[in-house]
């Protein structure tokens, strides 16, 4: 039995829903079958009342109809990690395959483990520094590295905390963060390096796609210091493995109020300059959306343009409607953190994602707005 998701399980998982989910819910991303909903797991208290809200809120996501869970190792000190681990041992019980399930996390903040120590330092020079795993130099902004060798942990303590033999993608984590510290052809090699680090980790099945989960760097203008070119990210990859390399997944910022990954032009192609969306479709990498609902702050008072546009029953769910509905996008991720905000969220499973005509006519209200 595989140890990832994969095209044949997931297609199962899909297949459960017959008849409950509507048309385009599931979509065909790398081969395998995708909710266009999927849960998040960033904020809460580092506290065991919240980490169980969180497993019983996974649980609850794919019982509904979603079946793509993201995290981090720094969400919470690792606890969402754990969280989800404990999640996945349920889901086992009660009759779901490990294959069913596309599991996301990230590497490249340093965290704590649990909560904070004391004395960050001392703990993080006794857990990196004394130990050999970060070398002087490897940290910028004091919080972030790629080093090889601090991924290499990173990635064996998120794998114990999922409880999984093999991590569906792993993203670096707003590998963004460096750009204001190392000049541009630094930053370059640092990703090249880990990169090659990860298409090994791909290799030895410790995971089976790699990408980039960031803020800023793919919405930017092209002369912004923390801008990315999604096409040179992609070509270092070639460089690395050819055309099969497995960097396939980015994830970035998708909103009512951030649409820049549809509507800006920022990344240059094939001697064209396009927005994300289209460029990603190009080269063949997979878009999840973060923030759909911007930690709440789309889910009231959204203009009155949105509900006759996308209709619903309230503005959370049209914040939701819209990013899962937008061109480009495999899965609208929305935080989770309890099984109530589940079963609201979730509601739209059994909702159609909205038309090409309607999101045209949202989009041309939006500018007569």
């Amino acid at each position: 039995m595989a140890t990832f998701a994969t095209s044949d399980g997931t297609k199962k998982y899909a297949a459960r829903f017959a008849g409950r989910a509507a048309v385009r819910h599931f979509r065909e991303q790398q081969g395998l079958w995708l909710s266009s909903l999927g849960i998040g797991t960033y904020l809460g208290e580092a506290d065991e009342r919240t980490d169980q809200a969180y497993t019983d809120a996974a649980v609850a996501a794919v019982e509904a109809g979603a079946n793509v869970i993201d995290s981090a190792i720094n969400y919470r000190f690792q606890r969402s990690e754990r969280s989800i681990g404990a999640a996945v041992a349920e889901l086992t019980r009660r009759g779901y395959s490990r294959e069913e399930l596309l599991l996301c996390t990230k590497g490249g903040f340093l965290t704590p483990d649990g909560n904070m120590p004391a004395d960050a330092n001392e703990y993080f020079n006794r857990e990196y520094v004394e130990t050999g795993i970060l070398h002087e130099g490897d940290v910028a902004a004091g919080c972030h590295s790629m080093a090889p060798r601090f991924l290499a942990d990173q990635l064996e303590r998120s794998r114990r905390n999922l409880g999984v033999e093999t991590i569906d993608v792993y993203y670096l984590h707003n590998p963004e963060t460096q750009l204001g510290e190392v000049p541009r052809e630094m930053f370059h090699s640092r990703v090249r390096a880990a990169f090659e680090f990860l298409e090994s980790a791909v290799a030895a099945a410790k995971i089976h796609f790699y990408g980039m989960a960031t803020w800023n760097a793919f919405r930017q203008t092209e002369n912004s210091p923390d801008y990315l070119s999604l096409a040179t990210m992609e070509s270092l990859a070639r460089d690395i493995a050819g055309g099969s390399h497995h960097f396939r997944f980015v994830q970035l910022p998708c909103n009512l109020g951030m649409t820049e990954a549809l509507t800006r032009s920022n990344q240059a192609l094939d001697g064209r300059v396009m927005p994300m969306v289209e460029a990603a479709n190009k080269l063949g990498i997979t878009l999840m959306a973060s923030a759909s609902m911007l930690q709440g702050q789309l889910s009231r008072g959204l203009p009155s343009f949105v509900q006759a546009a996308l209709g619903m029953n309230t503005d959370a769910e049209r914040a939701l409607q819209f990013v899962r509905s937008t061109p480009g996008i495999a899965t609208a991720l929305v935080g989770m953190s309890c099984a109530e905000h589940v079963f609201a969220n979730l509601s739209l499973v059994k909702v159609e994602p909205a038309s090409q005509d309607q999101f045209s006519r949202l989009f041309e209200r939006g500018k007569q707005a």
